[in-house]
């Protein structure tokens, strides 16, 4: 069971999130025994998900942007709602996934400065070098990792973009003459969003690579 001054340092590392303290609050979960790297691994997990959620909403915006291309009678103020319904859910997702990168640069800006810092507190010059060393490599990693999260982050927007318009036209002139207009715009957007899915895979992948490395 939980302490009592374990479940309050929770609320109050909580809290701190919220407030914008981040020292205050790294330094809350110190005390729990978390230190940053842990944080550090968590949130980069947090990315994950969050990507590979957003890979399954923009391929389900796509689907259904399909579906209004490919349409054949019936309710077409239907057929809207579903895909601005898409649209909408698609920003949510690209929203959640910024936000959980900056969340892992946030607390990667303050594990790396720590370390720096720490370095002068060795006594062992070889156990500084082996230290500086492997600050080193571990930062290399990390830049390769979050580069790849934001690019595939920035491919995020042309289709947000696209869908906007789209979505924008159909409220504005529903009937077919409308769909037919819109028909053109598939193809661009089947690019968009295979070149957004293959950057987050690739950005998934240097999270898998990164986790390992800080694990072991």
């Amino acid at each position: 069971m939980m302490r009592k001054w374990q479940a309050g340092l929770i609320g109050l590392a909580i809290s701190l999130s919220l407030s914008g303290c981040q020292s205050a609050y790294y330094s809350a979960w110190e005390k729990l025994g978390v230190e940053k790297r842990d944080i550090l691994v968590d949130r980069v997990e947090n990315a994950q998900s969050s990507q590979e959620d957003a890979q399954e909403q923009f391929a389900d915006a796509l689907e259904e942007f399909s579906a209004l291309i490919n349409f054949d009678g019936g309710e077409l103020e239907d057929v809207y709602d579903d895909l601005n319904g898409e649209y909408q859910d698609s920003v949510a997702a690209a929203e959640d996934v910024s936000d959980r990168i900056d969340k892992v640069e946030s607390v990667a800006d303050a594990l790396f400065a720590e370390w720096e810092e720490e370095l002068d507190k060795y006594d062992s010059d070889k156990l500084r070098r082996a230290s500086a060393d492997k600050l080193r490599t571990t930062q290399r990693q990390y830049e390769t990792m979050i580069k790849a999260m934001r690019k595939a982050e920035g491919r995020m927007q042309p289709v947000l973009t696209a869908l906007q318009d789209n979505v924008l036209y159909l409220k504005h002139n529903l009937n077919a003459s409308a769909v037919g207009a819109l028909q053109g715009e598939l193809e661009t957007i089947q690019q968009d969003v295979s070149r957004l899915i293959g950057e987050m895979q690739t950005a998934v992948a240097e999270s898998d690579a990164f986790i390992q490395t800080m694990k072991n």
